[in-house]
């Protein structure tokens, strides 16, 4: 798949080409014809039978065009874009005459659905196709801005998190200047975005997402389940709905992975002796999810919800959409807390605070004083990550003893950690620096304060529930989300695990009272939340 090489990943041998091709309708492909191109708003999956076809990016301002693959008889067309639905980014075109089977997007999924061993060869292939783009043709989507702003930081992560292919430049180097330059930017225009030649001033994960086709559209299909909120708890609920024959649409405001996206190393996930970060983790399942026909729209804000229809709920977008569905799982999560210092507002913008530890979130502060505000796991996590990458880094936690919220294989490391030094009884009380912080005061329990190096402060004090969209439905004093057993006694009987005030409404992950904070947890509360969905709507 490089530079004109065939793609490289999982190929079907002949049983399965022909098994797959019954999906599809034969046709004929002249030469110069293009099966896709570039700006589409959508493509239908190729078998080629005896045709052969290059696949190319177009040629941008600073580029000429590029080949990027040249695939022959036996092969197939496709990338993890057949199943996001984004917008095309590359052209498909016909090089030497001969048959095609082409199969629509409906009959892919049911072809993933009914042939096991065809999917699993197909989604290995989708998400290695996609790595292998990437690199080699992020020119359909470009980037240009400060690294360091935080504005700069949510867009990366974004298209990181959605493994969309982009290139990245920063706004002060050689190249991002001459970008700039052929696009007309200036630095009021910063963070930009190229999207096929489209030029995307301050541009934000919603424009570029809205650019690429990636926001919610409907179309028609009927929808049995509506997950509001992509993070462990959330993914899980659309991977199992959609994996037991629920129509499933998954949406989120900001990005997929919610706080558990943010964990720099999760260790004791279950399957994952060695840990995994939780941006992997996100990204595993994002494309399971895609394998069982899940529809991922984000950003994606969701306004409110419609309850005057008992048996059919409606999930109302800021935009004005309505989504009629039979179910919804609630499993929007929390949003972080902020502390209440001068200058809070002004280093967040700068990219100086920062709410997670991802392998973004830590780059450049090799060799430099950080500190870490936080005493629970994501925070001990935060701290070793920052360590292991040369750092000097100051905890900062309220309480006497840092084992009482964090788990003791993390708080073993971090007391026995050369550069990190642990501040008990302690709270930050002010931030010094210009454009950048330089500086923050701590002051212990008896009002002793003292300065303390620090080029940034990673926060993890905790979250506030995202639970306003939920008018209408049950909550306790924290508005955490009412559920099942907590619920006030009603005369319609006793209601379902996960089931909300509402009867087609449920809540899974942090977003519910009394919730045990921890990715497992939440990974069971989605997956249990389902199987409620089922017994809702077999009274229908």
């Amino acid at each position: 798949m490089n530079d004109g090489a065939a793609p490289r990943g999982p190929v079907l041998d002949d049983e399965q080409f022909r098994r797959l091709a019954e999906y599809g309708e034969v046709e004929h492909a002249e030469v110069g014809r293009d099966l896709f191109t570039s700006g589409d708003d959508s493509y239908d999956f190729f078998l080629l039978q005896s045709a052969t076809v290059d696949i190319v990016r177009d040629a941008t301002a600073i580029e000429p065009e590029r080949l990027i693959y040249h695939g022959g008889p036996g092969d197939f067309l496709g990338e993890l874009n057949l199943l996001t639905g984004q917008h095309v980014y590359l052209t498909a075109r016909v090089v030497s005459a001969g048959t095609v089977v082409r199969i629509g997007a409906s009959m892919l999924r049911r072809a993933l659905a009914e042939q096991v061993d065809i999917a699993d060869i197909l989604i290995e292939a989708f998400r290695e196709r996609r790595e292998v783009i990437r690199a080699a043709a992020g020119n359909a989507l470009e980037l240009v801005g400060r690294p360091d702003a935080a504005q700069t930081l949510e867009l990366r992560t974004y298209v990181t998190q959605l493994l969309l292919p982009h290139t990245w430049f920063d706004a002060a180097s050689h190249s991002g200047r001459s970008l700039m330059r052929l696009a007309g930017l200036g630095e009021d225009d910063l963070p930009a975005a190229m999207v096929n030649s489209s030029v995307l001033p301050r541009a934000t994960p919603r424009t570029v997402a809205e650019a690429l086709g990636l926001t919610y559209r409907a179309d028609g299909r009927p929808v049995d389940l509506v997950v509001v909120g992509a993070g462990p708890a959330g993914l899980a609920a659309a991977v199992y709905g959609a994996s037991e024959g629920l129509a499933t649409v998954l949406l989120d405001r900001t990005g997929l992975g919610g706080q558990a996206a943010k964990s720099a190393r999760i260790e004791n996930y279950l399957g994952f002796p060695h840990g995994i970060s939780g941006e992997n983790l996100t990204r595993l399942a994002m494309i399971q999810a895609l394998k069982f026909g899940v529809r991922i729209h984000s950003p994606c804000a969701v306004a409110g919800l419609d309850l005057s229809d008992d048996q059919r709920p409606a999930v109302l977008l800021e935009d004005g959409t309505r989504i009629q569905c039979r179910a919804v799982i609630a499993a929007t999560g929390a949003h972080y807390r902020r502390l209440d210092i001068p200058q809070w507002t002004t280093f967040e913008k700068s990219g100086c605070i920062r709410y997670a530890a991802t392998e973004l979130d830590v780059r450049g502060y090799e060799n430099q004083p950080v500190t870490v505000v936080g005493g629970a796991n994501s925070a001990g996590q935060a701290a070793l990550s920052l360590a292991a990458r040369g750092a000097t880094v100051d905890l900062i936690i309220r309480g006497t003893d840092l084992g009482v919220r964090m788990s003791s294989y993390l708080t073993d490391r971090i007391q026995a950690h050369t550069r990190i030094q642990v501040h008990t009884s302690s709270t930050v009380r002010e931030l010094a620096g210009d454009d950048t912080l330089t500086s923050i005061v701590a002051e212990r329990s008896g009002g002793r304060q003292h300065r303390l190096d620090s080029r940034a402060l990673f926060c993890f004090i905790g979250a506030d529930p995202v639970s306003d969209w939920l008018a209408g439905v049950a909550k306790d004093n924290d508005r955490f989300i009412l559920t099942d057993s907590r619920l006030p006694a009603r005369s319609s009987g006793t209601p379902l695990p996960f089931q909300t005030s509402a009867p087609r409404v449920f809540a899974a992950g942090d977003l519910r009272s009394g919730s045990t904070k921890r990715v497992a947890t939440a990974v069971g509360d989605g997956a249990s939340a389902v199987s409620s969905v089922h017994a809702a709507l077999a009274t229908d």
